[in-house]
Formats: C-alpha cells, structure tokens, sequence
C-alpha cells in the first residue's frame, strides 16, 4: 500500500477497518476454548478415548499448520480483504457443521473452523501492517484484547450455555455461530474496499527475486517460538478443565478456572504490543515470560488445585505475553508487508505442527504415567525451550534470509 493510499483513507474508513479486525478476532479462539470444559460430555457422548479426544483440539492446529502457507500466495492474488471474508465463512459454516452428533460431523466441523481461523490467524498481522504502519502495536493489542474476550467467555460460560440452549454441549460450541455471522456482515466494506486495484508499498521488493524464508535462522527461531507458545496454550485449554475435574473441582468451576487464563491475558496482549513497539530490545519481556510460566506449572505440579487460581493468572501472563510478542515479531524483525505476511504463514505452518502434537501427547502420557503430573512436566520442559530460543530474537534485527 502507498503512503498515499494510507494518507487518503478517511477518518470513517480507518473506523469501519478497525471495526472489522475487531469483530475478525471474536472468531479466531472462542470456537476454541468452548470444546475445553465440555470435554467430558462430547467423551461421553461419543465415546471417545482420551487420545482421539485430543485430536479435537490437535484438528484445529493440523489446519493451521497444512493451511498457513497457502495464505499469504492468496492474499497476493486475490487481496487480503477477500481472503479474510472468505475464512470467516469457512468458520461459521464449519461451527455449524461440527454440532453434529457424529464422529465424523464433529471432526470434519472441526477441521473447518481451523481452515478458516488459520487463514485469520496468517493475515491479520500484514493487514494491520498494512493499513496501520504507524500504529501497529495499539491495532494489534486491540485485536488481540477481542481475541482473549471472547475466548474466555467462551471457556467461562461454556456449560452454562449448554444449559440455557437446552442443547448441551453442542449448544455450547455452537452459539459462537452468532458472532461468525456478524462478522461476515460487518466485513463487507473491506470487499467493497478490495474491488480497487491493489497496490502496496513494497512493489519494488516484489520484482526482486524471493528469499527463502527456510534459510533464515531467524525466522526458524521466531517459528519454534510461534510453536511452543502455541503448544502451552493448547495443552490447557484441551486439558486444564478435565484435570481439575479429574482432581475433584465441579465440571462448571473448572471452566472458569481456564477463562482466568483469558482474563488475565486481557490487560497483557492490549498493553505488551504498544510496549514491545517502542522497546528495542526486548529481554526484559523475555525473561517475564519463562519465570510466570515455570512458576505456573510447578505450582500445578506441587499443588494439584490449591494453588490453582495463582498458577492460572501467572500462566495467562507468561502466555499473553509470549503471543503479543510472537505478533508483534512477524511485523517488527521484516522490512514488508508481503515479508510480514511470508514469515507468519511460515512461523505459523511449522509452528501449529509442533503445537499439533502436545494435546494428544499430554493425554498418551496421562494414559502412560496414570497421573496428570507427568504431562505436565512435558510443559516445564517446552517452557526452557521457549525461553532459549526466544532470547534468540529479542535483539533489533531485520529477516533477510
């Protein structure tokens, strides 16, 4: 995009963009987080073990990991404005879908919703380059706040929904059709925006011959880091609820006490973003992240639930922030949008295929071990490699393969 496209998009305009990055992010973690505390009854409903059960939260990471490099060459030939209409309805068809009853319904529902938050999760942070350079970090915390809204309204109120439906657990991971639909109504202006021949601001870059993004250490150590991070994520919401259930806390309480994760990510992913974009080196904000994480799980693991409400908020902290900063590194460490919208499709490929492999992984160890501490000494362990690996990137420093 030029400056003189930036310069010439009206007060209204930038308001009806920002709109639909907000309304964007209510879809990309709810459909989420609402499986988590209602584990148990689609287990019991559908017979699941507790492996296959992983598989409906490891579905959506599957997609996000095949479907991430194809986003950005998209984007290039269709705009991203189109791309991104495009995912939501995949989302609200696929939400739709997976209230099924059946095996297949729920998986194939589920593998929907990940195909369309995948191409979300890619090409937001180039729009936002794209349409705020100059206010990255206060779009992107914005983005992220409406993300973690309602991804811990979803895991809070997840049962509760199931009850006033009337529908139980597919009322509870089908409500958030709602807000998909919305969505798709409120992003009509971006097509509308779209229809105008696409021009952007690196097209100089674009007649140049690409760099591989596979030969660039850094952005290997940003994807590994977009991996573990996502790993640790995921792992709780697909099992922190059934644990804590398994350990005597009431089915209702337990999802409460994973959308603490999503509250407390609140204040961090709205602030850290406008603190990592005026932060040259970012150390600090790494090290905040390994010790809240460590401390975490090693007050789960000493303390089972007595602790719990402590462990969760220092877990919300630690992963918040190492999301914000993994968003803000795929716009700050590249010199373009296009750059910015290579690395995420990269970082988020490889990364969501090693996030891919923990729910299942926590679950065969719980089978292995017959306890759930074990498992979680698999998170203490990604939490070290996090933190090496992020060290790796704090430092001002552009991708150039």
């Amino acid at each position: 995009m030029t400056k003189e496209e930036t310069a010439g998009t009206t007060r209204l305009g930038k308001f009806i963009l920002l709109t639909g990055i907000v309304f964007l992010a209510t879809n990309l973690r709810a459909p989420i987080t609402s499986v988590g505390p209602v584990v148990p009854q689609i287990q019991g409903a559908l017979h699941l073990s507790n492996t296959l059960t992983g598989l409906i939260t490891t579905i959506p990471l599957l997609a996000f990991a095949v479907l991430s490099p194809i986003a950005p060459k998209l984007a290039e030939k269709w705009n991203i404005e189109i791309v991104l209409w495009v995912a939501i309805w995949a989302i609200a068809i696929g939400l739709l879908v997976r209230m099924s009853s059946t095996i297949a319904l729920l998986f194939g529902g589920t593998a929907l919703v990940g195909g369309g938050i995948a191409f979300g999760n890619v090409l937001v942070p180039p729009f936002i380059k794209k349409w705020f350079p100059q206010k990255i970090g206060l779009v992107t915390g914005l983005y992220s706040v409406a993300m973690n809204i309602t991804a811990s309204l979803a895991s809070g109120f997840s049962i509760a929904i199931g009850h006033w439906t009337g529908m139980g657990w597919q009322g509870s991971i089908g409500v958030w059709l709602v807000f998909a639909l919305i969505a798709i109504i409120i992003w009509i202006p971006q097509l509308m925006r779209s229809k105008a021949k696409s021009r952007s601001d690196e097209t100089a870059a674009q007649r140049q011959k690409d760099t591989s993004m596979l030969r660039s250490r850094l952005a290997w150590h940003i994807t590994v880091f977009m991996g573990l991070q996502s790993l640790l994520f995921y792992c709780a919401v697909a099992w922190l609820p059934v644990v804590l259930q398994d350990w005597g806390m009431a089915s209702e309480t337990s999802g409460w006490v994973l959308s603490f994760i999503q509250f407390t990510q609140l204040p961090v992913v709205f602030i850290a973003p406008i603190v990592a974009g005026r932060l040259k080196n970012h150390t600090p904000l790494l090290w905040f992240v390994g010790g809240t994480l460590a401390l975490s799980l090693l007050l789960i693991i000493g303390w089972r639930t007595q602790f719990i409400i402590p462990a969760v908020i220092l877990f919300g902290l630690g992963t918040g922030l190492a999301f914000s900063l993994v968003m803000m590194w795929f716009v700050l460490r590249t010199g373009t949008t296009r750059d910015a919208a290579r690395i995420s499709g990269m970082a988020q490929s490889f990364g969501y295929a090693l996030a891919a492999a923990g729910p299942p992984l926590f679950g065969a160890l719980h089978d292995w071990a017959g306890d759930w501490e074990t498992p979680f000494f698999l998170l203490v362990a990604t939490t070290l490699i996090l933190h090496i690996t992020g060290m790796k990137i704090t430092k001002p420093q552009i991708i150039t393969g």
